[in-house]
């Protein structure tokens, strides 16, 4: 499996992993930006690129960023047939200025398989309590359910 990456910008940054046990790759911002408290900013990453058959990304704010800084991502999601220029939009949750400099790692991304099941229209959804989940052997990765026995 490859990720194929194109640098749309002269400063755009690969992205790397940390370390050999690293599950995300880092990605590094193409923009200086300052998000105030309450606000929210689209970063660029420079980068475009395309994902292996059957998987999609994933990005998501690095823990330190979120728990000292109170940074979230929105919109996290790369399709797979999305082959634009690759950017975040950052959530300020803190009660400081958040400062994005430029070159600097600020998000891990990771990837993940693509699973389509097949649906099943339901007439009546139970709560969990009165359900279980029954795998139809007929129906490859279809769910129904159905009501326990008390």
């Amino acid at each position: 499996m490859s990720l194929r990456i194109k640098k749309l910008t002269p400063n755009a940054i690969i992205p790397t992993r940390g370390s050999g046990g690293a599950v995300g790759y880092d990605l590094y911002s193409t923009d200086s930006v300052v998000v105030p408290p309450t606000h929210r900013a689209l970063i660029g990453t420079g980068i475009a690129m395309v994902l292996p058959n059957g998987v999609y990304g994933r990005v998501a704010p690095r823990s330190g960023l979120a728990v000292k800084h109170g940074i979230q991502v929105g919109a996290g999601v790369v399709d797979p047939d999305y082959t634009g220029e690759v950017k975040v939009v950052l959530f300020n949750h803190g009660d400081k200025d958040f400062e994005v400099k430029k070159g600097i790692v600020w998000l891990n991304s990771s990837w993940r398989d693509v699973r389509h099941p097949k649906l099943r229209k339901l007439v009546q959804l139970r709560t969990l309590r009165e359900a279980r989940v029954v795998l139809d052997p007929r129906v490859p990765k279809s769910i129904e359910l159905v009501t326990v026995p008390q």
